[in-house]
């Protein structure tokens, strides 16, 4: 897939803004659209399906917070990557946008060359998908009390669906592929956020501790000082 395959949805309140992430992610030849609020975002992510939204965080009356909420609850856009671009940099705010579902963090200013790069990393996961083949995949993984099912990117708990954000989804994927195997936080990072993504340390925390919120505190057992591993 060439840069023109991607469409990218670009959320921000400041038109100036606007027009200088415009014009530097146009300028490498991706699909752009914009929205100047959440509510606007929303209706346009449903009608275009981006591959990439870029979201900022401090918008008034529908937060980037709320916004990446709203968009993790339709199926449709279960793929589309969601970065937060933003001048909050704090911890907390970080560890909430992860948890509304977010793949990636960028704090304001950042220079036009490290956030194209940033683009493309998060990008690559498409294009190394684009064209393969899918024969003889293990699309649905069944263990313990969970059904995985990777085609639809759902999980299925004692018969109850559940709707896991993109992380959580593949994290879990990630360690059921090998039960009672412990994944070092290396191995994670690497695996479902990738060598040039830049997380916090405490990412994986948190997207642990919501997992376990909803397939049960019994299948994810900490390694202390090692990492984690999926137990029956």
């Amino acid at each position: 897939m060439n840069n023109k395959d991607f469409k990218i949805l670009l959320v921000d309140d400041e038109p100036d803004i606007l027009e200088f992430l415009s014009y530097n992610v146009n300028k490498e030849g991706f699909e752009v659209f914009t929205a100047e609020n959440g509510k606007e975002a929303i209706e346009k992510a449903k009608k275009i399906t981006p591959h990439l939204i870029l979201l900022d965080v401090m918008m008034p009356e529908m937060d980037g917070i709320e916004t990446c909420e709203a968009l993790r609850q339709d199926k449709n856009l279960k793929n589309t990557i969601i970065a937060f671009l933003t001048a909050r940099g704090e911890d907390y705010s970080q560890i909430a946008g992860f948890d509304a579902g977010g793949d990636d963090y960028i704090t304001k200013p950042v220079k036009p060359k490290v956030l194209i790069s940033r683009i493309k990393a998060l990008l690559k996961r498409f294009k190394s998908t684009a064209g393969e083949e899918r024969s003889g995949e293990e699309l649905i993984i069944k263990q313990s009390n969970l059904v995985i099912d990777k085609e639809r990117y759902i999980v299925i708990k004692e018969g109850e669906e559940l709707i896991l954000p993109k992380k959580e989804f593949e994290l879990l994927v990630l360690l059921i592929s090998k039960p009672d195997r412990v994944f070092t936080r290396d191995e994670i990072f690497s695996s479902v956020w990738g060598d040039n993504i830049i997380v916090g340390d405490r990412t994986i925390d948190v997207h642990i501790r919501k997992l376990r919120e909803k397939i049960g505190d019994k299948h994810i057992k900490t390694i202390k000082g090692v990492g984690y591993k999926f137990v029956d």
